[in-house]
């Protein structure tokens, strides 16, 4: 089997399972209660808080644990929201984000806001421009995510925390969970007030992730209730999942420094492959993009039969996101680069993990080669 779907979900390390076991069968307190147990896990919970804002480079007070992306993006969008109404109804975005930034902001929408949503480029990239022609003094927020999900363009966030230092009522969002571990991001630095993040993006569990909010900002709570993480997100804490993700992110980071020149090449190796094959098209930006995304077209071919029979042959890709994949529309952020419903309804999304070889992608190349051959007199029959 070859697995070409991280940026769906990644596999979990063995290091990391084995973590979560240890924890689960061994600190099964609860981090609130007042007893011996509940001290152990609220010191354990405190130490994985600890580790997770020092990888991030951030303060342990700026971090708070949440399920995961999908969570993260809601908490953040809806609670600037309620938290910051009062300075104005305004909120701008961009058309290629997440399914759980723009679905939020179309609830907002219904509930009295008024959401921009920036266009990209032919590369998928935002421009800092229209960024600043889109602000009015009642913009409370810019959300945009840091690497696209679909195509892998690294969004401009340096150059936009920048712009917005000299707007401080507008808040700033990044939705971080494609770039952690892969495509590095300095919050201070970059002037971001809110970013989220989820663990089975970087070889953590499912249902786990984490929100940086920066010191001295508020948000309304998403959940109501026992007032843990601070007040910020009430329910009792994923104790095992928290540590796990700890382990995850740490060992991601260390994967980063020892293997992102074997990734980008890997990646290199299929861009050059894959354009080689006659009808394939691709997407994915020559600069300015993720070392783990690629995507491209076969015209002529829909992209769920393709899949189908690239597994057929234990190749693992997939269409647009994740989330998106079953509607069978086209891909949202292609459209939005202007390259037309064809290409959109083709595209097949690799991406790649630091576990993924070479040898793998020579693999890859050639059932995707036969794959093509197989299916043409079928689709073009």
């Amino acid at each position: 089997m070859i697995y070409f779907d991280n940026s769906a979900t990644t596999k979990p390390k063995k290091e990391v399972l084995d973590t979560f076991y240890k924890v689960a069968e061994n600190y099964f307190g609860n981090p609130s209660s007042v007893h011996h147990l509940g001290l152990q896990a609220e010191n354990l919970l405190s130490q994985a808080r600890n580790q997770i804002a020092t990888l991030l480079k951030t303060d342990e007070q700026e971090i708070i644990f949440t399920s995961g992306g999908t969570e993260g993006n809601n908490f953040i969008i809806k609670g600037v929201a309620e938290k910051y109404r009062n300075r104005g109804h305004h909120m701008i975005t961009t058309m290629i984000e997440h399914p759980s930034v723009l679905n939020t902001c179309i609830q907002l929408e219904n509930n009295g806001f008024d959401v921009t949503y920036l266009p990209v480029d032919e590369t998928g990239r935002v421009r800092v421009e229209d960024v600043k022609r889109a602000l009015r003094k009642d913009t409370i927020l810019v959300s945009i995510m840091h690497v696209n999900n679909e195509i892998g363009s690294v969004q401009p966030i340096e150059k936009i925390g920048e712009l917005l230092k000299n707007h401080p009522k507008t808040l700033f969002h990044v939705d971080h969970v494609q770039g952690v571990t892969k495509v590095p991001l300095d919050f201070h630095e970059s002037n971001v007030d809110f970013a989220s993040l989820s663990s089975h993006k970087f070889h953590g569990l499912k249902g786990t992730g984490a929100i940086y909010i920066r010191k001295g900002l508020k948000l309304a709570p998403l959940l109501a209730g026992g007032g843990q993480e601070r007040g910020f997100r009430s329910g009792t804490e994923n104790l095992a999942g928290i540590v796990a993700m700890a382990k995850a992110l740490r060992l991601g980071m260390l994967d980063y420094e020892a293997k992102i020149d074997t990734m980008m090449d890997v990646r290199d190796f299929l861009i050059n492959e894959l354009q080689l094959i006659e009808g394939v098209t691709m997407n994915t930006p020559k600069q300015n993009t993720s070392p783990h995304i690629i995507n491209f077209s076969v015209q002529g071919f829909k992209a769920e039969v393709l899949v189908h029979e690239l597994e057929q042959h234990g190749l693992y890709v997939s269409t647009t996101s994740a989330c998106s994949s079953r509607t069978n529309e086209p891909s949202r952020t292609i459209l939005a680069m202007g390259l037309g419903e064809e290409r959109a309804t083709t595209s097949i999304r690799i991406s790649l993990s630091f576990d993924n070889t070479m040898e793998e992608a020579k693999q890859a190349v050639a059932i995707i080669k036969q794959s093509i051959k197989n299916l043409k007199p079928v689709m073009r029959g």
